[in-house]
């Protein structure tokens, strides 16, 4: 049983009627606006990070809440993986992290890479479909009985992807290279009471699956580093 830490991210997209999942000793974090929707759940973070830019009410006054400034590098769902990671997680699940501005969607997709290439993993919760990242790793999904037409899909994030390997799906590759202009492993399926796994030997690759799928195991080949980096409140010294 993987007993790595776990981080729950509330951010300020879309949350499509979904219903978080509650971890027990979770680390919960709430990214600006996420600070909203945690709370609404029910959930009250153990820290709260952002520009307050996207928030509805009042700044929390806690001593856990840290106030970024609104012109600076680093998204505040970026910001957020940084608490999480200096505080042990190496798995996090991200709720409103899709959805809502379409540019914020496609740097947490950005985000997903960077986990997985630092030696974790998210898992970003849409609309009945979760996302996420792995890099030199596999995940495994016990056998199931999703419905045909849910699809699973596999994409390479780097430029090639080598050695990706998908067993038990309808469509089987056997150490492949994927390539991040080429879109080949979209559309695949679940068999039925089979067992599934999709690995990659060197490379990442961006992966979504139904959201009623199991959870699946996720075996990485990867040390975590020490840290995601310092929280960054600054605007960048390479801008003209």
């Amino acid at each position: 049983m993987n007993t790595t830490k776990h981080g729950i991210i509330f951010g300020a997209g879309e949350y499509f009627d979904t219903q978080p999942d509650t971890i027990a000793g979770a680390l919960v974090i709430a990214a600006d606006g996420g600070y909203d929707a945690a709370m609404s759940f029910g959930f009250t973070p153990d820290a709260i990070i952002g520009d307050f830019d996207s928030l509805e009410g009042d700044i929390p006054d806690s001593g856990h809440t840290v106030r970024l400034h609104p012109e600076k590098d680093d998204t505040d769902m970026l910001s957020a993986f940084k608490i999480g990671w200096q505080q042990g997680a190496r798995i996090f699940d991200v709720y409103g992290g899709l959805g809502g501005r379409l540019d914020h969607t496609i740097g947490n997709l950005q985000l997903l890479s960077d986990i997985a290439q630092h030696g974790g993993i998210a898992f970003l919760h849409g609309a009945d479909t979760i996302v996420t990242a792995i890099s030199n790793a596999k995940l495994s999904f016990p056998a199931n009985k999703v419905e045909a037409r849910r699809m699973v899909s596999v994409f390479s994030h780097s430029d090639s992807s080598y050695d990706v390997t998908e067993i038990g799906l309808k469509y089987e590759l056997d150490h492949v290279r994927l390539r991040n202009d080429h879109p080949l492993g979209i559309s695949n399926e679940f068999r039925v009471n089979t067992p599934a796994t999709v690995s990659v030997g060197k490379g990442t690759l961006i992966i979504t699956f139904p959201s009623e799928a199991p959870p699946p195991e996720w075996t990485g080949n990867i040390t975590p580093t020490a840290t995601l980096g310092p929280i960054d409140d600054h605007i960048s010294s390479l801008l003209a």
